[in-house]
């Protein structure tokens, strides 16, 4: 039970920890309620939307007969989760979550939906010009506001009034043929696997060979039900072998208000990943505030889960040149709300995005400064220039495309821990801001070809690399990752400590610059002229956490080489030691909890966690640093990002 002494200025904070002081007893039907709708248990008038979670799915009919019993209307079957979306009156929450067959009761939230340089930038062109990956074969789901009745752009190649949009579900209206009544949809889904038709190929997106499955869940103003979000991971899920579905794009985003472990929203995605699909999930567009200062914590659901693949937004600055490219200023910054973890995974380009518009649609008849000819005659104006954390995340999903093209073998963990080892950290910018840096499509794919036949082909490496993996809330460094690191492994989820059988994490080999020959599997081992051990992912003692060596040579005993955290006095906090005169950023605890994340702009420390129960909970240096972050507990949004 957490006591907080002082109360910082954030509704964030207020809200997300509604209910975790309430009751320390999991089986209480008030624990059972999400915290948005335990302030309405006292509420004998109004209802509420729902999503009811059985224990198993047997119960499922029990359930529904019960929600009836009760005054509710049930609504749409989420399998996924063993679950139902339902309309109750709030009256009936306590007797609902009372029951024996009741696993949790959580609100339905409301959901709301916020190239050509950029292919270049990333690399995503060279990848099609040299090495003719184009994401054929690959499905895409793009779970959003649906897609134009047609575009030239989404046309197959070589196949004349023929669509590359496998199929469209419609969970908003339920019509049958596609169309995209908003916009924004259309505009994701351009960046994905436009083939830029109508630009003479100027505007094709990252993977225009790419096929997609279009499910709608944002309706004409651009708002939804996570019901219907998690309907729609269902969907991809259960016809994942019919459709080829290795991506799914979420362009969308809700508050944060409970950990991943218990929000439907990102349970239902990681249903998805451990199906072997890539969930790909915008940041938000939450990283400064009304006064222009950077804000921490601003990351949205389901990409506050370590198994989504999480974006954030980097500007080109209208360039194809890398060396210019800066991070967008609204780009959300980690760590999530409640759970605190490390986020975003890595950045794309998401700052005037030129791709598809829906003619008719509501971005197409509000936007209309920002809409664009092409080069081909057409009645409406085909592409539409956007900004933000939706669009960067086309921009990976793209990428993942084409590494699964060249390597369809690859695994939802070895994408991400591919594409954060081949990206490039910047100077200047945090790894709470960029994560692991700025998207690298090209040595993604080279890398995914090694990964697929490490004997025949030649080990990729760029000076660029930022050669590290955030791996949870550690950062993994100074070596090389292998197929052979079983981190990839199905049975293993991204930041875990052990495999599901209890083996130690191994993610490659650790080799010095000169060294060719690594002598094992696991990261920490070194080569032949360094003997520093395993280190032992998980090895807990009541003096130490090791979580990684870097040795470059020396002993790995020597202060300022072994990254090893140390466990300061009681009551205050511990830390890493400096490497190579660097500013030092920290991931981990120390032996009173207090986790430290980073600085503020003016160098103040930014914790975020507890240093014990009688000290204070820290937000932040500044209260109004989380003014633009208020969500309103009554009604949280899903938005388009």
């Amino acid at each position: 039970m957490l006591k907080i002494v002082n109360v910082v200025r954030s509704s964030v904070v207020v809200c997300a920890l509604v209910g975790m002081a309430t009751s320390v007893d999991a089986q209480t039907p008030v624990s059972k309620l999400g915290p948005l709708l335990q302030p309405r248990t006292s509420s004998l008038a109004g209802r509420s939307r729902v999503i009811v979670r059985s224990v198993n799915a047997a119960s499922l009919p029990g359930v529904t007969f019960l929600i009836q019993q009760l005054g509710g209307v049930p609504g749409r079957p989420l399998r996924i989760l063993d679950a139902i979306a339902a309309d109750v009156p709030n009256a009936a929450l306590m007797p609902l979550a009372g029951n024996g067959l009741v696993r949790s009761v959580a609100l339905d939230r409301v959901v709301r939906g916020s190239m050509d340089g950029t292919a270049a930038t990333v690399g995503a062109t060279s990848v099609r010009q040299e090495l003719g990956y184009d994401g054929t074969g690959i499905g895409i789901a793009v779970i959003d506001s649906g897609v134009s009745t047609w575009h030239d752009d989404l046309t197959a190649a070589g196949v004349p009034g023929s669509q590359r949009i496998d199929q469209f579900v419609d969970f908003v209206n339920e019509r049958q043929f596609p169309y995209d009544d908003y916009g924004h949809g259309t505009h994701v889904a351009g960046i994905i696997a436009g083939n830029g038709f109508d630009s003479g190929g100027a505007r094709a997106g990252i993977a225009p060979g790419a096929r997609l499955l279009v499910l709608k869940v944002l309706d004409a103003t651009g708002q939804g039900r996570i019901s219907d979000v998690i309907a729609a991971i269902d969907y991809v899920v259960t016809n994942q072998a019919r459709f080829h579905t290795r991506v799914i794009n979420l362009s969308i985003g809700a508050g944060v208000f409970e950990s991943y472990n218990s929000d439907l929203l990102t349970l239902a995605a990681r249903k998805a990943v451990d199906s072997g699909i890539v969930v790909v999930a915008a940041a938000g567009n939450a990283g400064r505030n009304s006064q222009g200062r950077n804000v921490y914590g601003g990351t949205t659901a389901p990409g506050n889960a370590p198994w989504v693949l999480t974006v954030g937004a980097s500007s080109t600055q209208g360039t194809n040149d890398r060396g210019d490219d800066i991070m967008a200023a609204f780009s959300s910054r980690g760590p999530s709300a409640v759970d605190r973890a490390a986020k975003p995974d890595l950045v794309a380009p998401g700052v005037g995005a030129e791709s598809l518009s829906a003619p008719g649609s509501t971005l197409y008849r509000t936007r209309t400064q920002y809409l664009i000819n092409g080069t081909v005659p057409t009645v409406f104006m085909p592409y539409l220039v956007m900004s933000g954390t939706s669009q960067a995340t086309p921009v990976v999903t793209g990428t993942v495309a084409l590494m699964l093209q060249a390597n369809p073998t690859l695994t939802p963990n070895a994408v991400k821990a591919i594409l954060q080892y081949t990206a490039q950290a910047y100077e200047g910018y945090d790894a709470l801001t960029q994560g692991a840096g700025f998207l690298n499509a090209r040595s993604a794919v080279d890398l995914a070809r090694f990964f697929q036949s490490p004997l025949t082909t030649p080990l990729p490496s760029a000076a660029n690399w930022s050669r590290q993996l955030l791996w949870g809330n550690h950062r993994i460094q100074g070596g090389l990752i292998t197929p052979a690191g079983n981190a990839w492994g199905s049975d293993v989820a991204w930041g875990a400590a052990k495999t599901a059988a209890g083996a130690p994490v191994t993610w490659g080999v650790q080799c010095d610059p000169g060294c060719t020959q690594p002598t094992s599997s696991s990261w920490g081992t070194t080569c032949l002229t360094l003997d520093c051990g395993v280190v032992v992912w998980g090895n807990v003692t009541s003096e130490n956490v090791v979580w990684g060596w870097t040795c470059g040579g020396a002993d790995c005993s020597v202060a300022g080489i072994t990254l090893a955290w140390t466990p300061g006095a009681s009551g205050t906090s511990g830390a890493w030691p400096a490497s190579s005169g660097e500013d030092t950023v920290v991931w981990g605890t120390a032996s009173e909890d207090t986790v430290v994340w980073g600085t503020a702009d003016e160098g103040d420390t930014v914790v975020w966690g507890t240093s014990g129960d009688e000290d204070t909970v820290v937000w932040g240096t500044s209260g109004d640093q989380y003014a633009e972050l208020d969500r309103s507990c009554e009604e949280p949004q899903l938005e388009v990002i």
